[in-house]
């Protein structure tokens, strides 16, 4: 039975007694999916000492998501691990949407690459996943262990003691994050709902090898016979998913007949179709009703789960890590305080609740079968197509909300303008440095915290106590010129790079907004922004939304986790060496 249970001074002191012996970690993350790997590897790279804990004997090997976009890949690039995880990708994956006499309704090609990525890609999940799951050999301060289920877990004032089945010894941390899917365990012990619905149309799912059409076309067929779904991720691997009639059971359809019978409607040898599995499922629009309660915090598909169809459930995962990492860190590392974690949920909840109603639309489109409501939408569809504005608008995924936060660890002035860049994604083009060409502008920021400006002096701009204090919290500052004042020396600062403006994005970028400094979150979320004579007073209120110590910490816990007072020896974030042999740092205890 699962138990939560907040504990008083008297049963603190014996808790303290029992557990003397506990391991002690900064952060416990229940479940190795890619939430939960990602959120380790962020931590790893800050020197957060983490284990991720598994109930499972493996990582799942078989293909779920299908979809990674430009946000996922921008997050696999700043945890050093995109060139491991692009082999097993299709780059621009086109998707087409098609009635059932096969005319096209619509088509989602989008052609800019804003953040440093194409904004569709297939993917095969298990390869992916397996990269996340070999990067965190680079920490001697991460480790993984399979075939812990948690059982209890007991929140103290200064932390929490996670208890496993079958014997196994508890462990002690300052935080556990649960990402341990839809069923969580640590969302039943936190006692949060998580409201919403299950759709009762179920649909077949079926994974191949040796793509048995063998080009790279991703269609959905909006037929109201049996709407249909193939794409092609990576490898030789394509999906087909087919609806569910309601006078279908799920014996008939886990039948092989009854899969190769599907399978004969795109394939003219279903017999020959090499499979890897088929599955039945069905699709949910849920979201818990807190992503914090205490000391415990849930990510990915614990906090939030939403139907397939803009591929959004994974890519949500990866976003609740990124967003969740570089706090969780933050507050370990005696950075900035507690109160910073409680901006997780205030930010993430209205754009994971936003992809939820946007994905269960798109399935209520694509998969009526009454043939009148089906023709109405055809109707409409193609004639919204002739309209320019509107095709584009589909074509570049426009619909696709943005994450943009008005409320959290960002400061917007009392009267911002609805143009302000607050609270969104910074872009990310391509830029010369003196040092190198053609470099993405993430790499030139680094993993913390960092302050941009257009083609001015960085130090004069923000004044030397300003300057300082960002200094002192590891931040990067970044001046960006147009090409020609690349190599300028006129007010060159050590403490300062310079980067040219390569492609003229961030020009351009700057020439559509009156913001002229960025202060730049380690996830690229512009947290405050402002002309330059007001950069030092918007520094300022910085610090206090994002709850940041005023001077760099003394004495604490260092990466052993040895010490839960959460204070270090400097509070600069900072990016952990990999180990010089990593084998034995991810381990398998079963």
């Amino acid at each position: 039975m699962w138990t939560f249970s907040w504990v008083g001074d008297e049963r603190l002191r014996e808790e303290k007694r029992d557990t003397m012996s506990a391991e002690q970690f900064d952060v416990v993350i229940v479940g190795a999916g890619p939430s939960g790997l990602t959120l380790a590897n962020i931590l790893g790279l800050q020197g957060v000492s983490t284990l991720v804990v598994e109930e499972r004997d493996t990582l799942i090997d078989y293909p779920r998501g299908v979809g990674l976009d430009d946000e996922a890949l921008r997050t696999f690039q700043s945890i050093g691990l995109v060139e491991q995880v692009l082999p097993h990708t299709v780059p621009n994956q086109i998707l087409r949407f098609f009635d059932a006499k096969r005319n096209l309704l619509a088509e989602m090609a989008p052609p800019d690459a804003r953040f440093g990525w194409p904004k569709r890609n297939g993917f095969v999940q298990p390869m992916v996943d397996a990269e996340l799951f070999g990067g965190l050999r680079r920490f001697d301060h991460v480790a993984v262990r399979f075939g812990h289920c948690m059982q209890t877990c007991v929140e103290a004032e200064d932390g929490v003691t996670v208890e496993f089945a079958d014997g196994r010894p508890p462990v002690r941390a300052r935080y556990v994050v649960g990402c341990d899917g839809g069923r969580s365990a640590t969302r039943r012990l936190m006692g949060v709902p998580f409201d919403g619905t299950t759709s009762p149309t179920r649909w077949l799912v079926v994974d191949c090898a040796n793509d048995p059409l063998g080009h790279p076309n991703s269609e959905v067929g909006a037929d109201p016979a049996r709407p249909y779904v193939s794409i092609a991720i990576a490898h030789g691997i394509r999906r087909f998913e087919f609806l569910i009639h309601p006078d279908e059971s799920d014996e008939q359809a886990d039948d092989p007949a009854f899969v190769r019978r599907m399978l004969a409607s795109r394939v003219p040898y279903p017999e020959r179709v090499d499979m890897i599995r088929h599955r039945v499922y069905t699709h949910h629009s849920r979201i818990a009703g807190s992503f914090r309660k205490g000391r415990l915090l849930l990510a990915g598909d614990a906090a939030h789960l939403m139907p397939v169809w803009q591929g959004q459930g994974y890519n949500s995962g990866i976003r609740d890590a990124v967003n969740l990492g570089w706090k969780l860190a933050a507050v370990v590392t005696g950075q900035a305080g507690d109160a910073l974690l409680d901006t997780y949920d205030a930010e993430r909840r209205k754009h994971a609740r936003a992809m939820i109603d946007l994905s269960t639309m798109v399935g209520r489109v694509i998969s009526p079968t009454n043939k009148r409501v089906a023709a109405m939408r055809d109707r409409v569809i193609h004639a919204a197509s002739v309209v320019p504005t509107l095709k584009r608008y589909v074509l570049e995924m426009r619909f696709k909300p943005m994450p943009r936060y008005l409320q959290g660890a960002v400061h917007h002035d009392p009267t911002p303008s609805p143009n302000s860049p607050t609270g969104t994604l910074f872009i990310q083009p391509r830029v010369d440095t003196r040092d190198a060409q053609n470099v993405l502008l993430d790499d030139v920021l680094g993993s913390g915290f960092a302050v941009l400006c257009w083609s001015n002096n960085m130090r004069a701009v923000l004044g030397d106590h300003a300057f300082d204090r960002w200094k002192a919290l590891g931040a990067r500052f970044i001046e960006a010129r147009p090409m020609t004042q690349l190599h300028w020396p006129g007010h060159d600062d050590g403490d300062v790079v310079v980067v040219g403006d390569r492609t003229g994005a961030l020009k351009s970028w700057f020439d559509a907004s009156t913001d002229s400094v960025l202060f730049l979150r380690p996830d690229r979320c512009i947290a405050g922004a402002c002309i330059a004579q007001r950069a030092a007073e918007v520094s300022e209120a910085l610090f206090c939304v994002l709850h940041l110590s005023p001077l760099p910490q003394k004495g604490g816990s260092g990466s052993d986790g040895s010490n839960l007072d959460g204070k270090s020896d400097s509070a600069v974030l900072h990016v952990a060496q990999p180990t010089a042999e990593p084998s034995g740092t991810v381990t398998g205890t079963a």
